[in-house]
């Protein structure tokens, strides 16, 4: 079954290492960056709930807090696609690497 996988994927397209480890990758960063910023919503409306006179002071922290959390998911895709160019192989020779 994984021949019959195999030779379809090869005949049709030539998929890099590095192209499935930018997918990876990007995706992981987005991922975690949604979470974070979720996080940091959800605790400043708590936040603001608790003391609504802070509100300004919790507002400007949770968006100066999201700018870091963005910033740092856009520095890790910016990586993700740097190294993009620099993984050699293919599918075939990834299997064969793990000794499929």
């Amino acid at each position: 079954m994984l021949d019959t996988i195999m030779a379809a994927v090869q005949s049709s397209v030539d998929f890099g290492i590095g192209y499935l480890g930018v997918a990876v990758g990007a995706g992981l960063a987005a991922i975690g960056a949604g979470i974070g910023i979720g996080l940091i919503g959800g605790n400043s409306v708590n936040a603001v709930a608790r003391q609504p006179e802070a509100s300004g002071d919790i507002r400007g922290m949770m968006i100066l807090t999201a700018a870091f959390v963005e910033g740092t998911a856009l520095f890790a895709c910016a990586i993700c696609f740097l190294l993009m160019g620099q993984v050699g192989g293919n599918v075939e020779t990834f299997l064969g690497l793990l000794g499929k």
